[in-house]
């Protein structure tokens, strides 16, 4: 099959959008996998329904069983992190290590690469787990918690497809090079069907946190641009991340 013949939709994409951006246990054909690549991307966004998902049942489990509203999101946030490899907080660290430490691109790509994390990685790990601990403890206390971290992970994953899509990759290597870069209608795809899907959870509570989001991801794109002149696979995380905490203080406004 020729490929720009190739289908914007396939088996494979979820259970191999699942093996790349978590740790759970999901069977995937890696060489399928693999050649299909970022063509998969639209269902990244999916993979943030079943891990909102997860951690809203374990902390309405936890409150069930008696334990206080901030130790449930605690463990809530744990099981996330748990549940994704750390993936995106590595990613958020590095970033602001990178594009805050170094001198020049090449310096800023080359700090971003180590896997040591420094002063800036730290604060930007404790503030992002922070802030996004405050926003379950609100969204937890509101009806319906389950559907809202849902549409949380939804949403956030969203930026990864479109920043991957938009902008060309800074280094060259890595795994964001590797998977390739998605066409533009695989990112319209994997953000209509993220949408769509959201609008169904929540209804037009998913109006102000697309716009919130919308922000956030247009100021890093701009930040990234002007630093390193395109996106990295950190670069990528640290959209989610920050597409999160957006998203959370939204829906802790609401709460309200």
């Amino acid at each position: 099959m020729a490929k720009h013949d190739t289908p914007l939709i396939q088996m494979i994409d979820l259970p191999a959008a699942m093996g790349l951006l978590t740790r759970l246990p999901v069977p995937v054909n890696a060489e399928t996998a693999t050649a299909r690549g970022a063509a998969g991307a639209w269902a990244w966004p999916l993979v943030g329904v079943v891990v909102g998902a997860i951690s809203g049942l374990v902390a309405l489990a936890l409150m069930t069983l008696g334990l206080p509203l901030p130790l449930a999101a605690i463990i809530a946030l744990s099981a996330q992190v748990l549940m994704t490899g750390a993936l995106h907080e590595d990613g958020l660290a590095d970033t602001v290590d990178g594009l805050w430490g170094g001198y020049s691109p090449a310096r800023r790509l080359e700090i971003m690469k180590d896997s040591h994390i420094g002063a800036y990685g730290v604060i930007a790990i404790s503030l992002s787990l922070f802030l996004r601990g405050m926003g379950l403890m609100a969204v937890l206390a509101a009806p319906f918690s389950i559907a809202s971290l849902m549409v949380v992970g939804l949403l956030s994953r969203v930026p990864m497809v479109i920043l991957m899509a938009a902008m060309p990759n800074a280094r060259g290597t890595g795994l964001s090079q590797s998977v390739g870069r998605p066409t533009r209608k695989t990112a319209i795809l994997g953000t209509v069907v993220a949408l769509a899907l959201a609008v169904l959870i929540v209804g037009t509570a998913v109006l102000p946190m697309f716009i919130w989001i919308s922000v956030t991801t247009i100021g890093l794109a701009a930040l990234a641009k002007a630093k390193i002149n395109g996106q990295t696979g950190d670069i990528l995380g640290s959209s989610q991340q920050l597409a999160e905490i957006a998203a959370l203080c939204v829906l802790a406004s609401l709460a309200t």
